[in-house]
């Protein structure tokens, strides 16, 4: 993928529609259809496994739209998109909603076992996703690390004590609002962090 200096600048508020868009949308879909049933190719699919199959060509066409203004995406929005093509066929395939809720655990938990392995050797992974956006010295980003390490790992544990024990429409609001408001207030939070460790100009 290019580099940060090949990637073209586009209008914030637009960039954010085209990222936070597609969850949104399955949301306000999910919120029409729950109660619908739909029969296709002589299969009956409820309103949340059809949601969730709206969602990925929205997901695609967002995805797109972005690289194609940008020229760039990052890591980490072509993993979620992978899983949710993988798990999102997996629901349709064997019509069992699970695959879908699921895959948010797998997420959290793939991301939380990535930056262990590198925190097991001295590493910050999390520096060279996104280095690029928080100018710091090594010691911010392995404290960084290790604490979204740990967020990372009760998202995930979160998320399975959700979709097991809650309601289908409880699991869909907290899927959509509050775990990605939970990850927003942990970053607002480390703004101590990011300047005692932010990178002087020269740097």
């Amino acid at each position: 993928m290019p580099d940060k200096n090949s990637q073209k600048r586009i209008n914030p508020i637009l960039k954010q529609v085209l990222e936070l868009g597609p969850t949104i949308a399955f949301f306000v879909i999910y919120l029409r259809i729950k109660d619908d049933t739909f029969t296709i190719g002589g299969t009956e699919y409820s309103g949340f496994i059809m949601s969730a199959l709206i969602f990925i060509p929205i997901l695609l066409v967002a995805m797109g739209i972005l690289w194609h203004l940008t020229g760039h995406l990052s890591r980490m929005q072509v993993f979620t998109a992978f899983m949710v093509i993988f798990f999102g066929g997996l629901t349709a395939w064997f019509n069992d909603d699970r695959f879908f809720k699921m895959k948010t655990s797998i997420v959290y938990g793939t991301i939380a076992g990535l930056l262990g392995i590198g925190l097991l050797q001295g590493k910050s992974y999390l520096a060279f996703v996104m280095g690029e956006l928080i100018p710091m010295n090594n010691e911010g980003w392995m404290i960084l690390t290790r604490r979204l390490f740990v967020v990372f790992i009760l998202l995930a544990i979160g998320n399975e004590l959700v979709w097991r024990n809650m309601s289908e429409e409880a699991w869909v609001k907290i899927e959509t609002f509050g775990f990605p408001a939970i990850l927003f207030v942990f970053l607002m939070l480390q703004s101590g962090l990011f300047q005692r460790h932010a990178l002087d100009e020269e740097s």
